[in-house]
């Protein structure tokens, strides 16, 4: 069974470098405000929906009252939900979990939201009182996590020098990547942001903690910085005798995204805020989980399962975009299905604009059915790594 996402029925907020301007906003309040706002701008009525997900992975205060207390502060207080968190897949996951409601025929108009905050992460206690002196365990829910995965027992850095020597990746070559996809990016900037502008506000406004007043405006996304060939062949890996360099990964960021979803083709055709557009649908969702400590490689094994569900081939796709932490992923990817890396990513990718880790893959693929539109259609698959050594893909068609 194929679902059905309304083209034009989604959004992405600019993504702002962790502690810049939305480091204040509690994540799931900020989703709330502007998934009403963005629903309205639509003209898509809160009251169609039968189903809503909310993906989050940096916890907040209350955040245990998950879904259901997103879609109340936005006045669809009869709609419950799930809440997921796949850490960098949640975007993906969320999709995967829209289309088997509609395949168990739960739904028939979903809302599939994620918002997050890397920014002042979580300082948890864990009480151990059978521990020597009652003492506990502490956490730092982002940082820590990032440094120590405690089955592979190794940082996430780590993984990705795994998979640049399993692959034989230079950090010449990561370097490569990373001024390559600075240069796609800018794409999505030219003509006064005129790719951003088709799922992105032209200027955003911020608001306060208590969402009364608007404390500064934004522009697109904040803290991509210019950089240069000179700038990264100055930089020292992080890891003695490695390859990977700060130049060679993304940066932790907040924001939010959403899609809707639907059963048929006809309701996807009603709530398209864009008439006569084209028309999206989901043929297939993947995962796979890699050897431990080898995380970059994951969406491998995703996008050949997803490939193998949808019945295609990848020469028949058209548009690849993919949630790359590290420029590992995007060489490794391309030398397992003997693709030039240089056609990925076009408009840009998480290894520029930022992750905020939840809804990194929902404006990834976003922006994949924004591309395969102007290019009049066709196939598109989005993939990427999670914490864990798993990795999603979907694929998506545009007629």
């Amino acid at each position: 069974m194929h679902t059905y996402i309304p083209y034009g029925a989604y959004w992405s907020t600019p993504f702002a470098r962790w502690q810049g301007s939305l480091s204040h906003l509690h994540s799931m309040e900020f989703l709330a405000h502007t998934a009403k706002s963005e629903l309205a701008r639509r003209n898509i009525d809160p009251g169609v929906f039968d189903f809503a997900a909310l993906g989050i992975t940096m916890i907040q205060h209350h955040a245990f009252y998950g879904l259901p207390w997103v879609t109340a502060m936005m006045g669809i207080e009869h709609l419950p939900g799930p809440t997921v968190n796949q850490v960098c897949a949640t975007g993906a996951r969320l999709v995967a979990t829209g289309v088997g409601e509609m395949a168990a025929g739960n739904s028939e108009v979903a809302l599939l939201m994620s918002g997050d905050r890397t920014s002042n992460a979580a300082q948890v206690y864990y009480p151990a009182p059978h521990a020597p002196g009652g003492a506990g365990v502490t956490e730092n829910v982002m940082f820590d996590n990032f440094m120590d995965d405690p089955f592979a027992k190794c940082a996430m850095v780590d993984t990705a020098e795994n998979v640049a020597r399993k692959f034989g990746i230079t950090t010449e070559e990561q370097h490569d990547v990373a001024l390559y996809r600075h240069e796609q990016y800018q794409a999505a900037l030219a003509d006064d942001r005129a790719f951003q502008k088709r799922f992105m506000a032209d200027s955003f406004d911020v608001p306060d903690a208590k969402f009364r007043k608007t404390v500064t405006t934004l522009r697109g996304d904040e803290g991509v910085y210019p950089t240069s060939a000179d700038k990264m062949a100055g930089l020292k890996p992080m890891r003695p005798g490695g390859t990977v360099t700060y130049a060679g990964q993304t940066h932790p960021a907040d924001g939010n995204a959403a899609l809707v979803m639907t059963k048929t083709a006809e309701r996807a055709r009603d709530l398209s805020p864009v008439r006569d557009g084209p028309l999206v649908r989901v043929l297939a969702t993947g995962s796979g989980r890699e050897d431990p400590a080898f995380m970059p490689a994951a969406p491998i094994l995703a996008a050949k399962q997803a490939l193998q569900r949808a019945g295609l081939e990848m020469t028949q796709i058209d548009v690849i975009k993919s949630h790359n932490p590290f420029a590992v992923n995007d060489i490794a990817f391309a030398r397992a299905f003997q693709l030039d890396w240089k056609s990925m990513n076009n408009f840009g990718s998480s290894l520029i604009w930022g992750h905020p880790q939840g809804p990194t893959g929902l404006r990834a693929i976003i922006e994949m059915i924004e591309e395969l539109e102007l290019r009049g259609g066709g196939y598109g698959l989005f993939q990427g790594c999670a914490a864990g050594d798993s990795g999603m893909a979907v694929i998506i068609e545009v007629r």
